[in-house]
């Protein structure tokens, strides 16, 4: 299929998957006049790529196990073969571990910010705090 059937079908857009094929993420095949022709394995790679990305992976991330996604490969993710290398999991655990330590700076900051409230604000900020919620003139 083209690439407006596949787009279509993925719930992409086609300048997503130029995007993608331009990053290294896959490799369609071509028609004699050069346009991209995409495979259901084509497809089944497009919707993965689509998951990770939206789960917090970045372009580079998925770029560095590419390879695992099109099935052709025969690879497993075990990398250069040490013991527990595999490029999933290394990547996978580093974006963890950056999600982790960007969580802890913001609680550092919510913390700080409604400790400040609390000192200036007393007990107005304090009702609000505990409900989660406005006052109706706040929102005003």
């Amino acid at each position: 299929m083209r690439i407006g059937e596949a787009a279509h079908a993925t719930g992409l857009t086609p300048r997503a998957l130029r995007h993608y094929e331009q990053q290294g993420l896959l490799r369609p095949g071509r028609t004699s006049r050069g346009h991209r022709l995409y495979t259901a394995a084509h497809l089944e790679q497009l919707r993965t790529i689509s998951e990770l990305l939206r789960a917090g992976l970045t372009v580079a991330d998925v770029r560095s196990f590419a390879h695992l996604l099109d099935g052709a490969a025969g690879d497993d993710g075990a990398g250069d073969g040490e013991p527990g290398h595999c490029a999933v999991a290394e990547v996978s655990h580093q974006r963890l571990r950056e999600l982790d330590r960007r969580i802890e700076r913001l609680s550092l900051v919510r913390a700080r910010l409604a400790a400040q409230l609390t000192d200036r604000f007393g007990d107005l900020f304090a009702e609000r705090s505990a409900t989660g919620g406005t006052s109706s003139r706040a929102s005003r």
